[in-house]
């Protein structure tokens, strides 16, 4: 499969989805969070896409690349921080979070995948 976009990335795909997952789950949890933990769990899931896509911005140089990959392994990292966070005040059943964890577990694996396949990335 050609890729010609961010937009095509397996990973970029999945990360969307989960981010897409988790703002539909925070809409669910007490207003008291907004400002604290939903705002948290939202910015750091909606990061892990955006580095994403700033990582292929930047294939030409793959130290840049492997930068932004790392940033966004990072912020699935704090988004798997946050989802804890939400379970242990139980906000999230335990069905739910099995589910955001195995897409996170997917996306972190993605982009492992591109981090170590760097090359074929870069040019």
């Amino acid at each position: 499969m050609k890729i010609d976009s961010w937009r095509d990335l397996d990973a970029y795909e999945n990360a969307f989805e989960l981010q897409q997952a988790i703002f539909e789950l925070s809409k669910t949890w007490p207003k008291s969070e907004t400002y604290s933990l939903t705002d948290q769990i939202r910015r750091s899931s909606r990061s892990i896409g955006s580095n994403i896509a700033e990582a292929w911005a930047k294939r030409r140089y793959p130290a840049h690349f492997v930068s932004k990959l790392t940033d966004s392994d990072g912020e699935l990292q704090e988004t798997l921080h946050w989802l804890s966070s939400a379970g242990a005040c139980g906000y999230t059943d335990l069905d739910a979070s099995a589910t955001l964890l195995a897409k996170a577990e997917t996306v972190g694996r993605q982009i492992g995948s591109m981090i170590n396949k760097h090359e074929s990335f870069c040019f």
